[in-house]
């Protein structure tokens, strides 16, 4: 039950990755047994999504059996029985206790974390008409779900108990002290204490919200859908031919062979923009992308925005918060709103400072080449590719040449060998829901610890973006250890068959980025499931796959796996020596556009009145006041937010990716402090301390064991080659 709800309230939100709708959906199945009731479905048949997983590897999903027919009946019947379970944990007539309270909720609700695993999944990489159209049934069924749990006021009571039973609580572990802190508290502030009337208007307002979620949610993949640049063969200037092959895959996958297609994802974008000469192409393509959910049609989010932000504002105040970002941020590593906007102000004006020179540096280039124009967003990509060449000699469709993308995966597979002993084997005795997916089986030392499914590839129904999802989480509950079930997904535009694809730097960083959040799924090593892997605070879950994306970079991996793509030879040192040379190229660039999108978040959630916002009149005048370059857009404009408007993972939140890389930056600084990345002492010490534990600890101080000392900012500023702000 602690793993449904959870897993539930992560899978409604966007979260985790490092991409466009960079979305790691932690449907975190469990595997305990279910009642038979959540088997049936209304027809008293068998319902493949709640049935336990069978086979091998201690079961897997049945991607291969599922239809999307199974979901309002299979979903029904699970939260029926699992409300059962809840109400009898909460009638038990024994006093109660740790046991029959907190365990009997973490061994609940098995038939509904599979069920919500499949659901999810569908929704995120197989949508379709018919699917979108069971979502606006289904996804206010789960709003429900947790209220009735929240508002049970005989369970509440049951865990309160347990929580000021002071004697009792300090004879648990750490972990299980922990485990009851957690639960009283999402209760707690949930409203589990407030009167009935209270409460029910709460009720009615995540009803409305979760509606609005889904709503966000469909127009967003409508707009990515709906709209494509096509390009005939004479506008095609300045593409490499991996551009132009991605292009023609694109346009044949939509059934017109022979011609181009630029699709409205970062995937496919973010290269035009770099490389197309065409000017005026490279502002449709600009204007498309960065206008999803801003059309001004049945399919512009700016509506649904206004009213989610006044109905969170409306929630916090009846829950007891000042806003929505206090609450969303009290059990938080930052804790307070006040906290993360000091780290983001902080990094703020060194950011845009380093903007002012990058744009200096473009517009000399097109002043000398005679363009006559003054530098503008569509411009930013293109003419930073033109300084990168001139000022470091590094040409990025030359790196990319060497980014193959399974020579890549290879590379992330021998990391992971060498940093945590794990080998990967390609298995095909499991099903997956796509073609395109594959699994491998993770041992160590022999032993079982996990599988790891890759889903790479774009395609119609999928959102954009990476992200890293778990079908089952890692536990020892009953003594038995049950491992996990992990997945990367991504966004690559599939090239002709038998054709290598290739993949920019940054994609590739993304690729160690998510797979970071795998790694620390697989090496979780807890007993209660609700603690497990990735479920820990959201401004520290990104911190260990943020740091995963330096091993990319290190000799080791580009000497191994960075092969070209037509001589098979490696990475010559002249352009490794590039490479690291410009490791902060157009790092105001990257760092702006992320922190312009997170203020934005933090200002909307902390408004003193959020009841009549123009979202595209804050976002213009906000940043204005910020003094936002006119040169570059947020990465993410309010009416495509994902993280922060399709649900609520990150909403308030996006700020985490700093405060995470505070922690990243910093424990990067310790495996050069030791002599090599691949430092074995280290490593350990990062499983021990950071990967295995999950939310057995705090973050702080399983940071400060790892370390042998508290985070210093001063890292992140050193790594992004700004001003060293430690002493400030």
């Amino acid at each position: 039950m602690g793993a449904s709800l959870a897993a539930l309230s992560l899978s409604l939100a966007a979260c985790g990755g490092k991409d466009d709708a960079d979305t790691m959906t932690e449907t975190e199945a469990s595997a305990e047994t279910m009642t038979a009731d959540a088997e049936m479905t209304e027809t008293g048949e068998m319902n493949i999504i709640t049935a336990p997983y069978e086979g091998p590897y201690g079961g897997v999903p049945a991607f291969d059996k599922v239809t999307v027919a199974d979901f309002e009946p299979g979903i029904k019947a699970a939260m029926a029985a699992s409300l059962d379970e809840i109400e009898a944990i909460a009638n038990n007539p024994e006093a109660p206790t740790f046991e029959n309270t907190i365990i009997a909720m973490e061994k609940g609700g098995g038939a509904l974390d599979r069920a919500a695993t499949y659901y999810f999944l569908w929704g995120g990489n197989l949508s379709t008409p018919e699917f979108q159209e069971i979502e606006t049934r289904i996804d206010p069924l789960f709003s429900e779900y947790q209220n009735d749990i929240i508002q049970n006021e005989k369970l509440f009571k049951r865990i309160e108990a347990i929580w000021e039973d002071k004697a009792a609580l300090e004879a648990l572990t750490g972990p299980e002290q922990r485990l009851v802190w957690d639960y009283y508290t999402n209760f707690a502030r949930s409203g589990a204490a407030l009167d009935e009337e209270t409460k029910e208007k709460i009720a009615d307002l995540d009803d409305r919200l979760s509606k609005l979620y889904t709503k966000f949610s469909q127009n967003l993949l409508h707009d990515e859908e709906a709209y494509v640049t096509w390009l005939t063969e004479d506008q095609l200037g300045g593409l490499p031919d991996s551009i132009v092959d991605a292009a023609a895959s694109a346009a044949a996958g939509k059934g017109r062979e022979g011609e181009y297609a630029i699709l409205n994802t970062r995937s496919s974008m973010d290269p035009f923009l770099t490389y197309s000469d065409n000017r005026e192409l490279r502002e449709e393509v600009w204007r498309t992308y960065y206008d999803r959910g801003d059309n001004g049609d049945e399919y512009d989010n700016n509506a649904i925005i206004a009213e989610i932000l006044k109905l969170r504002e409306e929630r916090s105040h009846l829950q007891g918060y000042d806003n929505f970002a206090a609450r969303a941020i009290e059990k938080q590593v930052a804790k307070t709103p006040e906290r993360a906007m000091d780290l983001m102000m902080r990094v703020w004006p060194a950011a845009i400072a380093r903007v002012e020179e990058e744009v200096a540096d473009m517009q000399a280039v097109a002043d000398e080449e005679g363009a006559d124009i003054t530098i503008a967003p569509w411009d930013y990509r293109y003419y930073a590719e033109k300084v990168r060449k001139a000022k470091y000699d590094l040409d990025a469709d030359e790196v990319k040449q060497y980014l193959q993308l399974e020579n890549l995966r290879e590379g992330m597979f021998w990391m992971a060998k060498e940093l945590y002993n794990l080998d990967f084997k390609q298995v095909d005795d499991v099903p997956v829901f796509h073609t395109d997916v594959r699994v491998w089986e993770v041992t160590r030392n022999g032993e079982h610890q996990g599988l790891w499914y890759f889903d790479p590839y774009a395609r119609a129904g999928k959102r954009s973006g990476a992200w890293m999802t778990s079908y089952r989480t890692q536990q020892k509950l009953d003594g038995t250890p049950v491992t996990t079930i992990v997945s990367n997904n991504s966004n690559f535009i599939k090239g002709a068959e038998g054709e290598p694809v290739l993949i920019s730097w940054d994609d590739a960083e993304t690729l160690f980025h998510e797979f970071g959040h795998a790694l620390h799924g697989l090496n979780s090593d807890v007993v209660y499931p609700s603690q497990s892997g990735t479920s820990v605070p959201r401004d520290y879950v990104e911190f260990p796959s943020q740091v995963h994306e330096n091993w990319l970079g290190t000799t080791e991996i580009l000497e191994r796996f960075a092969l070209h793509v037509d001589t098979g030879e490696p990475m010559p040192q002249e352009l490794l020596a590039k490479i690291k040379k410009a490791g902060t190229f157009n790092e105001g660039f990257a760092t702006t556009e992320y922190l312009a999108s997170a203020l934005i978040d933090m200002k909307l959630h902390t408004l003193e009145d959020a009841s009549n916002v123009d979202p595209d009149a804050f976002e213009r005048e906000t940043l204005a006041e910020l003094g936002m370059p006119d040169e570059l857009p947020m990465r993410h404009r309010t009416p495509q937010f994902a993280h922060v408007f399709s649900g609520e993972g990150y909403a308030a939140g996006y700020y985490s990716y700093l405060w995470a890389d505070t922690f990243s930056a910093d424990a990067w600084e310790a495996f050069e402090e030791a002599g090599s990345p691949f430092d074995k002492g280290v490593a350990q010490r990062f499983i021990d301390h950071i990967l295995s534990v999950g939310d057995t600890v705090d973050p702080v101080d399983g940071y400060r064991a790892f370390r042998g000392k508290d985070v210093d900012v001063g890292a992140l500023m050193r790594q992004r080659g700004f001003p060293d702000g430690s002493e400030d």
